[in-house]
């Protein structure tokens, strides 16, 4: 026979909170890289299209100071950086660019980004290639 149990909460009263989020976009952001496992991407570089979206929680912003939101200017500036240093796959370029973000913004919520290969090198393939990651942060 199991146990049983049971909570009881006398005079509490659980409300569930209203989170409003803010989510800083920069979308079709188009750069030339280095990135790739052969030798011909690392010689000739390939274009790239990025797409970030970086959420924190309202709370109490006035949006009235750039101090009191994530610059974009910012963001972008930490994707070229990161995009100017050659590696071979594309997940450690978009996990790279998440952590400097995160870091340097740490009340940063949710992170998703997308790096696309626009001109992959598969033979008889029309589109774009890419990889997204999606981070959830707490705290």
């Amino acid at each position: 026979m199991k146990p049983s149990f049971s909570v009881y909460l006398y005079g509490t009263v659980l409300a569930k909170q209203n989170l409003y989020m803010v989510v800083i976009e920069l979308n079709q952001v188009k750069l030339h890289a280095f990135h790739g496992i052969y030798e011909g991407e690392r010689l000739t570089g390939s274009n790239y299209e990025i797409n970030v979206r970086v959420a924190y929680e309202e709370g109490d912003a006035t949006f009235d100071d750039l101090k009191n939101t994530i610059n974009y200017v910012e963001i972008l500036n930490i994707v070229k950086q990161r995009m100017q240093i050659p590696t071979g796959l594309l997940e450690k370029v978009a996990d790279d660019i998440i952590r400097t973000i995160r870091h340097q913004y740490p009340f940063t919520k949710e992170i998703i980004l997308s790096i696309y290969k626009l001109e992959a090198p598969v033979e008889n393939f029309q589109g774009k290639i890419g990889v997204t990651l999606h981070k959830k942060f707490d705290g």
